[in-house]
């Protein structure tokens, strides 16, 4: 097939790209610069990135895999991957013990989509898989292979009211989490490839140097009194989101017990979120102080909360309480 020439020429290529779709893996990425080329059903200009990617799409469909026939009642595997401008997926079986392809899905992120915390990037590739790939989902046991901690952040969805759709929407289905497995199958090898960017390590290099300037921001305040005890949470993320919770307790706290509750939730909430580094804000001067080991914990019960909260904060690259 010869190069796009015109507007028209273009226009067959996404059609018939469209018509592809569950054949590629990647697809929205890998068709983006023709789109961009006719934006607004305007003639642009066929750049050496559309060519580029043209030459790239022709040696891909040449070597593409056959997908794969199901077995009524058996267990069927997917992976989730995001990218900045686009979310994908890829259903597998297991045949013989190698990983076979049955389906791949693509979608480009809207505009407002692309602001979505990394959890909920991850809990959206996963809706949407599930919503295109619906009859896969009803039939069969599905086990999803990521990791990030999918099935916490499902659980727990209070933080977000889109949290909470999904997690009520996914709840019809038989999903299990796990750990990305080893790759068996070239086909699956070749679509986990292609998220791996060549300049992966600079890329990480510099959102680490970003990290510092960007913080999540965490507030908790927990009381108690004759009529009962609770905790509110606030959470400030890099962009400058606020996330707000209160909770009541159902069992009788002291002061110092309710602010420890108040910090171990708001801790386990922005491990959901995926922050890395963290400043704490309490007002409590008991629990600020333990955390930073210029007080002692006397009593069994502080002593627990205390092993918790810092069992917590490890899992943060770094994390500042005052």
């Amino acid at each position: 097939m010869a190069s796009p020439k015109t507007l028209k020429d273009v226009q067959r290529l996404t059609g018939c790209l469209a018509s592809l779709n569950r054949f590629i893996a990647k697809s929205t990425d890998k068709c983006a610069p023709f789109f961009k080329a006719i934006k607004k059903g305007k003639w642009l200009e066929w750049s050496t990135e559309c060519e580029e990617a043209f030459q790239k799409l022709k040696e891909y469909l040449g070597r593409a895999p056959i997908l794969s026939k199901l077995v009524v009642g058996e267990t069927l595997y997917i992976y989730l991957s995001v990218t900045e401008m686009a979310m994908s997926s890829v259903l597998i079986r297991l045949e013989a013990g190698i990983q076979k392809p049955v389906y791949y899905t693509s979608k480009a992120l809207l505009a407002a989509e692309t602001r979505y915390s990394p959890a909920e990037k991850i809990a959206l590739a996963l809706i949407t898989s599930a919503r295109k790939l619906r009859p896969y989902f009803q039939a069969h046991t599905i086990e999803v292979y990521t990791d990030c901690p999918l099935k916490l952040i499902l659980q727990k969805p209070e933080v977000s009211g889109r949290l909470t759709k999904w997690a009520v929407e996914l709840s019809e289905y038989d999903i299990r989490y796990t750990p990305k497995a080893a790759i068996k199958g070239q086909a699956v090898a070749d679509f986990i490839a292609e998220f791996t960017e060549p300049d992966a390590e600079v890329r990480r290099a510099m959102e680490d140097e970003q990290i510092t300037k960007l913080q999540w921001k965490l507030h908790v305040d927990g009381s108690s009194n004759t009529h009962g005890s609770g905790a509110g949470i606030v959470i400030t993320t890099p962009e400058g989101d606020t996330v707000e919770c209160a909770m009541r307790f159902d069992f009788k706290a002291t002061n110092n017990q309710a602010e420890y509750e108040a910090l171990l939730a708001g801790l386990r909430v922005c491990i959901a979120l995926g922050a890395d580094e963290l400043e704490v804000y309490s007002d409590s001067q008991v629990v600020v102080h333990q955390v930073l080991d210029e007080y002692q914990a006397k009593e069994e019960h502080m002593i627990a909360y205390l092993d918790i909260a810092k069992r917590l904060l490890k899992k943060f690259k770094a994390y500042r309480i005052s």
